[in-house]
């Protein structure tokens, strides 16, 4: 149990009793923390939160990012990976040039191909389908996390079908759980803005809804940092809660600040400066205490940085996500982190933290748990 009396913020006290009694916090309790400079409380409250979820535990995946194609039509303009045919940088593979990129950054223990890419708009569902079967045939063992809720969206197009059937399809082809991404800022009023071209909100949620039906788990984005309020941040965190009330399918939730470097959305907004690692760290540990149904709140060291990623262990993080071999698309939209760290180095950053190490695969089945001490 928790100390009310060390709150600082008299707008936090009744909070933190309802946290320390674990009981769920409203809208306009979760504003307050957003409002709070009581900075010492929140993080308190969201370790609290995650101790008791996980106690010393912090989990990392050994995972290889994989993309396709980076030909896309949707034109988000927050994004810097995106390209059009014939344009320079522009790649679009077979599935059997699929296969060999993969093969040639194949590392024994990989667990995880994590894949996602453009909304191709000349390539057949089938395409898909084969891809993940061909996947799963020349790497057995390795777990397929495929395809954001937009892709996914995409294909229902391309295939003419509903997302019922998209699903079960790759499901039978081998898919094996799905990324988050796709959800930027569920607002509508920002959504018309960045990401006008992408599936809304709604089909967003049913994407996932219909995936945790099938007993395929999910993980839940945010991208946070461009034009959106805190109640946009908030509502988008609420929707996430009601449906895991609902579903109980998602696994972790990824808070993704906005890189601004490379996309026409940072340059129409005069904006080159990144999120304050202050954000960074509120806005986890608010995600931590509000989405109280979420297993894991993950601190992607990509965009964090990996300093800040070892620091949000003490703000509701249990999860670092992984060693990111090969990653691309927030390094093309300025992220300065680096591409990849070994599972070494990962567990390390861990320790270093207090924290004991867990290599997980791709629907969190712990893979090993490291020793303490280095």
């Amino acid at each position: 149990m928790g100390d009310v009396s060390k709150v600082l913020d008299p707008a936090l006290e009744p909070i933190a009793a309802k946290v320390y009694a674990g009981e769920r916090l409203s809208f306009d309790e979760g504003l307050a923390l957003y409002r709070t400079r009581d900075l010492n409380t929140l993080m308190r409250l969201a370790d609290h939160v995650r101790r008791q979820k996980h106690g010393d535990r912090t989990y990392f995946v050994h995972s290889l990012r994989f993309s396709q194609t980076n030909i896309c039509y949707v034109g988000c303009p927050f994004c810097a990976f995106a390209k059009r045919f014939g344009e320079e940088g522009a790649w679009d593979w077979s599935v059997e040039e699929s296969v060999a990129w993969v093969r040639e950054r194949y590392e024994p223990g990989l667990t995880e191909i994590h894949i996602a890419s453009g909304h191709h708009p000349k390539k057949p569902f089938g395409y898909y389908l084969e891809l993940v079967a061909a996947l799963k045939a020349n790497f057995p063992g390795v777990q397929v996390k495929a395809w954001t809720a937009a892709e996914i969206h995409h294909f229902s197009k391309i295939a003419k079908a509903d997302y019922r059937t998209v699903l079960s399809e790759l499901v039978a082809a081998g898919l094996d759980a799905m990324p988050g991404g796709g959800a930027e800022i569920f607002a509508e009023r920002v959504r018309r803005q960045i990401a006008r071209n992408k599936v809304n909100a709604e089909g967003w949620l049913e994407v996932h809804r219909t995936a945790h039906a099938l007993g395929l788990p999910t993980n839940a984005t945010m991208l946070y940092g461009h034009i959106e309020t805190l109640e946009e941040r908030l509502d988008h965190m609420d929707r996430l809660r009601r449906l895991q009330d609902e579903t109980g399918g998602f696994m972790s939730f990824i808070p993704l600040a906005f890189q601004p470097l490379g996309n026409s959305l940072a340059q129409n907004l005069g904006k080159t400066e990144f999120t304050t690692g202050l954000d960074d760290l509120k806005n986890l540990a608010i995600a931590r205490v509000y989405l109280d149904n979420f297993p894991h709140i993950k601190g992607y060291w990509a965009t964090l940085t990996v300093p800040l990623a070892q620091v949000s262990l003490d703000w509701g993080v249990s999860d670092i996500d992984g060693t990111l071999i090969a990653e691309s698309i927030v390094n093309a939209a300025g992220a300065t982190s680096g591409r990849a760290m070994t599972k070494e180095e990962l567990a390390r950053i861990v320790r270093r933290a207090g924290r004991l190490p867990v290599e997980r695969d791709a629907v969190y089945n712990v893979v090993r748990v490291y020793d303490a001490v280095a």
